[in-house]
């Protein structure tokens, strides 16, 4: 409902002040000169909202991006896990887009933001993949919800109208068994003493690689076989069977620890922290004479080992800590041979 109040001011110049009020939605309010703009801006204004089209227009205009991104960095990101990253995508937005009004931060102007990201290369002059600008795009969309549900600055999100790219089925790159054998001869060869240790327990655990470098020795029950994570990506806890020769590195390493720090792979430099082993990574990837091989790949390994020795989606999915199948399909074809197995075990018994 609509109210038009007539004022007159000092000078004598009459005006005209409009308030929209509806249920569950703030009161808008405006002046005019003209009794029929009054009257006009209070139709549209009550249609626009009454149809989701209406911005909290007082907020909306009050605050800029770069205010919800800074807002957001300094009372959310702190308890993300990947803050870190979050954190740079955002950055991106804010030199872009930061000094617009929110009012003004329309879901056309992030389709143009969304393409120019696609169309931009990182600083390894690569052009950024579909899955890393649907991150960008993640980033700022949970900004903007938080900002409607939260903040109160505006009413919808604008990049709920905006698509996103779609993402390519996913990587699925493998070791073959003389690769493997090269790259841990290479790895054993290394002069760093920690990469062979931090090599096969990837492989054997399908760990990420943060879950094996970020080790603590409370983690590790050499009793029962078990690593016990309780931070992953996922934010579940997941426990890591640990077993033949990967279970021999790691109790061997037990003997030797460093009473300075509980990390599996503390940095030489400061303890504190774990090593960082892209350099002795990179240099036996190298010597082992392996192409287009990244550490991640080695969580790829493991999956396409299990899947090729006969284990399920679903255990390959309980392993790698994948709350859905959709992630492990990939390595579907891997298993088409158990499956068909299977099936002639299953004809076999009914059938004779």
């Amino acid at each position: 409902m609509a109210a038009i109040e007539s004022r007159i001011s000092g000078d004598g110049k009459k005006s005209y002040r409009v308030k929209v009020r509806l249920k569950g939605h703030p009161v808008q309010s405006a002046t005019f000169e003209r009794l029929t703009d009054a009257r006009k801006w209070a139709q549209l204004t009550e249609a626009a909202i009454k149809e989701g089209r209406h911005f909290k227009t007082t907020e909306a205009k009050r605050h800029t991006l770069a205010e919800l991104i800074d807002r957001y960095t300094r009372d959310v990101l702190p308890a993300k896990r990947d803050g870190d990253h979050q954190a740079r995508q955002l950055q991106w937005w804010k030199e872009q887009l930061g000094a617009l009004a929110l009012a003004d931060v329309t879901p056309a102007l992030l389709a143009e933001y969304r393409d120019k990201l696609a169309n931009g290369v990182t600083v390894r002059h690569q052009q950024r993949s579909p899955a890393t600008v649907n991150r960008y795009l993640a980033a700022l969309s949970h900004a903007l919800t938080l900002a409607v549900k939260e903040y109160g600055w505006i009413e919808t999100n604008p990049l709920s109208r905006v698509s996103k790219p779609k993402e390519s089925r996913g990587r699925v790159r493998f070791l073959a068994d003389d690769e493997r054998e090269r790259l841990l001869k290479a790895c054993r060869e290394s002069s760093n003493a920690d990469l062979y240790t931090a090599v096969v327990l990837s492989l054997s655990t399908g760990a990420r690689q943060q879950e094996i470098m970020s080790l603590r020795w409370p983690q590790v029950d050499l009793a029962t076989g078990l690593i016990r994570l309780e931070h992953t990506k996922n934010g579940e806890r997941r426990a890591l069977p640990l077993a033949g020769h990967a279970a021999s590195l790691v109790k061997e390493r037990a003997k030797v620890r460093r009473i300075d720090t509980d990390l599996l792979f503390p940095s030489r430099v400061d303890p504190s922290k774990p090593i960082d082993l892209r350099t002795p990574w990179e240099t036996a990837l190298k010597q082992a004479g392996i192409d287009d091989f990244r550490w991640h790949d080695l969580r790829h390994s493991a999956a396409s080992y299990l899947a090729m020795n006969g284990a399920t989606l679903a255990e390959i999915a309980e392993v790698l800590g994948h709350k859905t199948l959709s992630m492990v399909k990939r390595y579907a074809h891997l298993s088409e041979q158990h499956t068909a197995a299977v099936v002639a075990r299953m004809n076999e018994r009914i059938f004779g």
